[in-house]
């Protein structure tokens, strides 16, 4: 038996797939954690061409075991517990519809490429269009002068991943503002059901008044407003302006006031709370807010620093994303925003480590009616867009949900604070004896950093013990769940709910 996640993650997700077409495209299904299309994919390959498909694989290590992460995906399991039973397969026309509205604006699906790297020219837009993504917030315009530096990127890596965080230096567009505003406007006119959004930033008030009418004039559906890079090389610019909640009012308002399309300011998560300057955005006339930027960040790695220096720079990726939930949380569920009616008159758009369709789900169960997407594309490429579509509509049939914005939101009565939770049930940790292999990393972690717990037997000659194998003690236990965290087989879940015992 096979771990399915850890095996699929093995998949080098190759260009072009010497394993076959199919095949690749199911694996990918599985990478992605949409179980829906990976059975109805491995359900439709036959044996030899799993078995071509394995001796095909390319790996620097060993190839896929194809064969036995079909088996595994057909199970049903995976890392998250979600368990797929009485598979019917589905064709994509009885799916539930993605399309949602956001800023007055009707989009086909959520799904939209975040202003970075991913998006810097006519053709690159132009395929993630085709590829199914429903708008994207264009690399950010300026008319300054940009000059980047080498390298811009390092990565923060664990056990294996290709990265866990990304670092970057990126800054904004190097193209004539003129010319990005021509492709903005080529884009729209042979895209005009998808939504074209430019991103800009100036320096002064005349200047954001400038671009604003300039993305206007080219047929572009909204303007961000980019309050929140945080390596700009002069002052004044980027996340210096979203920490300053005035200038956030001031030059939203002076751009509202401008155009007629709908603004929308982009977050800097370098705050300490984002509730003062969405505020000021609600107040500036904002329709939307996009949250959040990159974090301020430093990486050490020799072979990332340019000329020998190293300097504070974005963080993104699946590590920040934690903490990007909480942020659309301050905005979409605070009483001072409820008291002003920011929730009826501003649409939040979430970002920070969205991957798959699960993780834009959180978001969007927290409040957000769009999401946008970076360094994942930077990794996997607009490819990833399939999953993304798929699987989420998969998980909408599968709960009888007819219409996207059902849930939005629906999550925030289950937020609660600290101060609230319930103290006096336990969930105690239940071990799954078929899945343990006794590798006894439950043991090290609750021995070295959780409450001794668990006991762990080796077969020697002098104890009667036939297997490797942990043993929770109940009377220690005080249901932390490190142990079900680290285990690296998913052979410890969760039993149910029950008061604790009294003490005295």
């Amino acid at each position: 038996m096979i771990h399915l996640n850890e095996e699929a993650a093995r998949c080098l997700l190759c260009y072009d797939a010497p394993c076959g077409e199919k095949v690749a495209r199911a694996i990918r299904a599985a990478r992605f954690d949409n179980l829906w299309t990976a059975v109805e994919l491995f359900n439709q390959l036959s044996e030899e061409e799993l078995v071509q498909g394995e001796k095909a694989c390319i790996h620097y290590d060993k190839p896929i075991r194809i064969a036995a992460l079909k088996e595994a995906v057909c199970r049903g399991v995976t890392g998250y517990g979600l368990r797929v039973t009485g598979f019917q397969s589905k064709v994509e026309s009885t799916l539930p519809s993605l399309e949602i509205n956001f800023c007055d604006m009707v989009c086909e699906n959520p799904f939209f490429l975040a202003s970075s790297a991913i998006c810097t020219n006519y053709e690159m837009v132009a395929r993630a269009l085709e590829a199914g993504w429903a708008g994207v917030f264009y690399k950010t315009i300026t008319k300054g002068e940009i000059r980047e530096v080498s390298p811009r990127f390092d990565a923060v890596r664990k056990e294996g991943t290709p990265f866990v965080g990304f670092r970057n230096m990126e800054q904004l567009s190097e193209n004539p503002y003129t010319e990005d505003f021509e492709i903005l406007h080529r884009l729209k006119e042979n895209y005009p059901t998808k939504r074209i959004i430019a991103s800009i930033m100036g320096q002064t008030e005349e200047e954001w008044i400038e671009l604003a009418k300039m993305a206007e004039a080219a047929g572009c559906d909204a303007v961000e407003l980019n309050f929140s890079c945080p390596q700009m090389k002069l002052t004044g610019l980027g996340s210096d302006i979203g920490q300053n909640s005035e200038l956030v009012l001031f030059y939203t308002h002076f751009v509202t006031e401008a155009v007629k399309i709908p603004v929308i300011p982009k977050m800097t998560p370098n705050v300490k709370t984002l509730t003062t300057p969405a505020l000021a955005s609600f107040f500036g006339g904002a329709k939307g807010i996009s949250a959040i930027n990159t974090i301020k960040s430093i990486t050490m790695s020799h072979e990332s620093e340019v000329s020998g220096k190293i300097t504070v720079s974005g963080y993104s990726g699946k590590a920040v994303k934690p903490i990007a939930l909480r942020m659309v949380y301050e905005m979409a569920d605070n009483p001072v925003l409820h008291q002003a009616g920011i929730e009826k008159h501003v649409d939040i758009s979430g970002i920070g480590g969205i991957e798959t369709w699960r993780d834009a789900l959180e978001f969007i169960q927290l409040g957000c009616r769009n999401v946008q997407v970076c360094t994942a594309v930077m990794q996997y490429g607009y490819r990833i867009i399939d999953d993304l579509k798929a699987g989420l509509q998969h998980y909408m049939a599968d709960r009888g949900v007819t219409e996207l914005k059902t849930l939005v939101g629906e999550k925030l009565p289950n937020v609660a604070m600290p101060s609230d939770l319930d103290r006096e049930t336990i969930v105690y940790p239940k071990l799954d004896k078929e899945k343990c292999i006794g590798c006894g990393r439950c043991y090290i972690s609750c021995m070295d950093g959780g409450h001794q717990a668990i006991s762990f037997e080796v077969p020697r000659d002098d104890v009667r013990c036939t297997k490797r194998e942990p043993k929770i003690n109940g009377a220690k236990c005080v249901g932390c769940h490190l142990c079900r965290l680290v285990c690296p087989t998913g052979a410890i879940g969760i039993a149910k709910r029950i008061p604790k015992k009294a003490t005295v």
